[in-house]
């Protein structure tokens, strides 16, 4: 009994430990993006690249994957506390930068409840997925997680369904 109680914590101090490695906001050489506790210090940049059968989809300046969630209003997050920590929002200084095929006025920015600038497209807030590890993965397309499906968008801002 007390070894399965020893083992019960270790794994619970390993997964809090990994949670907390995801709290950086910056992208290590190979690693997906990660949740982020502070604001950011420059402007944010949205690009596209070829995702296979999803098409050209919109990735940030690393060419991690960016998000909608169904859930959020035009130009207005729901996705706070638990899910910011799955879902970390794009954060941006200013205005975001526009990337190759980017339609620039679909571009631009809302202000979170905590006051944190995140960037929108065609007016859905961004997210990036802790579950892409690489950049290029598509893992939290089509999820249903924190009461709503998410899913990538294509240039024109629009939920791409695979």
């Amino acid at each position: 009994m007390k070894r399965t109680a020893t083992a019960a914590t270790c794994a619970t101090a390993l997964f809090a430990a990994v949670l907390t490695g995801c709290s950086d906001s910056t992208s290590g050489e190979g690693h997906g993006p990660t949740a982020s506790t502070a604001s950011p210090s420059a402007p944010a940049t949205v690009d596209t690249k070829s995702a296979g059968k999803l098409g050209s989809i919109l990735v940030d300046d690393k060419g991690n994957t960016l998000y909608l969630f169904l859930a959020d209003k035009k130009n207005k997050s729901n996705c706070k506390d638990a899910c910011a920590k799955a879902w970390p929002p794009l954060l941006t200084k200013g205005a975001a930068k526009v990337g190759n095929g980017v339609d620039k006025k679909l571009l631009d920015v809302t202000k979170r409840s905590g006051g944190d600038e995140q960037v929108t497209y065609n007016g859905h807030p961004l997210y990036h997925y802790v579950g892409d590890t690489k950049h290029g993965q598509t893992n939290g397309q089509g999820l249903n997680q924190f009461g709503a499906e998410w899913y990538v968008l294509d240039v024109k801002g629009n939920k791409v369904e695979s």
